[in-house]
């Protein structure tokens, strides 16, 4: 095992949980590749996004649009703010495809909203591309536990 690769990962997945926990989704959208793609499958082992139905599947523009939303002042959906934290573990590095690092791991979100405190749960497949600065981000796949059940709204990112 390279752990030197695995500490390296993990410190960017912290990282980048640690972005979204902040509100701080300018800052998390730099984090993609050129390309990059964020996709949450609607039902597990779902291995097409396009044809399809998932409930997130996003490149940068609808990101950027959603980001947008999310800070608006005046979103009824953000009032008040969603506060959220999460907890990532259990991280494994899969073999290199193309230079790519593939990371799989275990998280666990706590969110609260104006409705209460919900928990969502599930597993990240990271594909990474090592780049100048950094890795970053050319597929982010979130497989909730519950991916088949009635979904409040998943209004930010997971």
């Amino acid at each position: 095992m390279d752990t030197a690769r695995l500490h390296t990962v993990s410190a960017f997945l912290f990282h980048e949980a640690r972005l979204l926990d902040q509100r701080r989704w300018h800052d998390w959208l730099d984090l993609f590749a050129e390309g990059g793609m964020y996709w949450a499958p609607l039902t597990h082992d779902q291995t097409d996004p396009i044809n399809h139905v998932s409930l997130y599947y996003e490149d940068a523009l609808l990101r950027e649009v959603r980001a947008r939303r999310l800070e608006e002042k005046r979103a009824w959906s953000q009032q008040p703010v969603t506060q959220a934290a999460r907890i990532i573990g259990n991280i494994h590095l899969l073999a290199d495809t193309e230079g790519d690092i593939v990371a799989v791991s275990t998280f666990h979100l706590l969110e609260w909203r104006r409705s209460g405190n919900r928990m969502l749960g599930g597993h990240y497949t990271h594909r990474l591309r090592p780049a100048a600065g950094g890795l970053r981000i050319v597929l982010k796949r979130i497989d909730l536990i519950d991916c088949e059940a009635a979904q409040e709204t998943l209004e930010t990112f997971l």
